[in-house]
């Protein structure tokens, strides 16, 4: 590992340029995928995932929910690799996302569904994995080498590949057209400076990461990010349920990181950050102007913009982590493929 947080970085800036070689890399596996589903729509599809490709999963959800109306939930792989229980599954999607696609509980779990009668389908960047090899169609990242261990560019390219899936399932040409805008959006929500929150992360003991919508995932992800990069307690939430108990953590000063999305779920976000700041917390939003608010790139497509609000985030979580002394490309107790079961 390099010193500085050079990887991480590395990583990070080459985002955007893996994001624009994906398509070319999605499109014959993508055109299969939909065939079979249209062949045979499937009722509902279950996500499969750990980590920061389980914050991917819950942007696929709500892209899917959002715009073709099917229920997505989230399968526990022990109910393979420990229950050793079959799902009713003939005709469903099984969807995988995978950075290394090297864990044995995602493999299992992909090995049950296909005996089960599902299709099952993988978001990875190893096209030779295991996963990729057990699974029907693979979805490459395209990303090339991930150098960190904290992941960055495969979440975004996992990200991405969500978009291209659901753009094409439901046929949406604003959607389409905004992922031939989004590597140019990706480079200049690098360039964007949220040192507002700089200081107060670097001080804080726990925080609070807030989405809703498309945000959620990139709330998710913030919070994770945290966590493995700065050893900093940092707990995410949508703006609905941290309404129902965990606002209860807020005291004067109580770091909270907001990921407005720019659809409508941002009134609720708004209305929340404006009850937080009466109660004296420290508000980070998404989208307001210097020098409390953290800058956003003009709006473009919900979906995609909420893309731009994590690359624009890793810069500052990279910060954060110099600033509090430790090495973001060494993270404590973690390696850079993680096998469960």
């Amino acid at each position: 590992m390099s010193e500085g947080g050079i990887n991480i970085e590395a990583d990070w800036q080459t985002g955007p340029d893996a994001v624009r070689r994906q398509g070319a890399a999605l499109q014959a596996p993508l055109a299969e995928l939909l065939r079979r589903v249209r062949r045979t729509p499937p009722n509902f599809v279950l996500t499969c995932a750990r980590g920061s490709s389980a914050h991917a999963a819950t942007f696929g959800k709500h892209l899917l929910e959002r715009h073709l109306g099917i229920p997505v939930g989230a399968f526990a792989p022990n109910v393979a690799t420990i229950y050793r229980r079959r799902m009713t599954l003939a005709g469903q999607l099984f969807l995988t996302v995978s950075q290394s696609g090297r864990s044995d509980d995602l493999i299992e779990s992909v090995e049950m569904a296909k005996a089960a009668g599902a299709l099952t389908a993988a978001i990875v960047n190893d096209g030779e994995s295991p996963l990729a090899k057990a699974s029907d169609i693979v979805l490459p990242m395209a990303a090339g080498p991930e150098l960190s261990v904290a992941a960055t560019k495969t979440f975004v390219t996992s990200l991405s590949a969500w978009l291209h899936l659901a753009a094409a399932w439901a046929d949406l040409d604003d959607l389409r057209a905004a992922i031939e805008r989004l590597p140019d959006r990706l480079a200049a929500a690098m360039r964007l400076d949220w040192s507002a929150a700089l200081q107060p992360l670097c001080e804080a003991k726990s925080l609070v990461s807030l989405g809703r919508g498309p945000t959620l995932a990139i709330a998710r992800e913030a919070a994770l990010k945290l966590k493995e990069t700065s050893n900093l307690h940092a707990e995410a939430f949508s703006s609905a349920e941290f309404l129902h108990g965990p606002i209860a953590l807020v005291e004067s000063s109580y770091p909270a990181l907001m990921f407005v999305p720019t659809d409508q779920a941002a009134v609720g976000l708004r209305a929340l950050a404006a009850d937080l700041r009466r109660k004296n917390a420290n508000v980070f939003m998404t989208g307001e102007a210097e020098p409390e608010g953290l800058p956003a790139l003009p709006p473009d497509h919900p979906d995609a913009d909420a893309v731009c609000l994590i690359q624009t985030f890793y810069a500052l979580a990279i910060r954060v982590a110099q600033s509090r002394g430790i090495n973001v490309d060494l993270p404590r107790h973690l390696q850079k493929i993680t096998r469960t079961r």
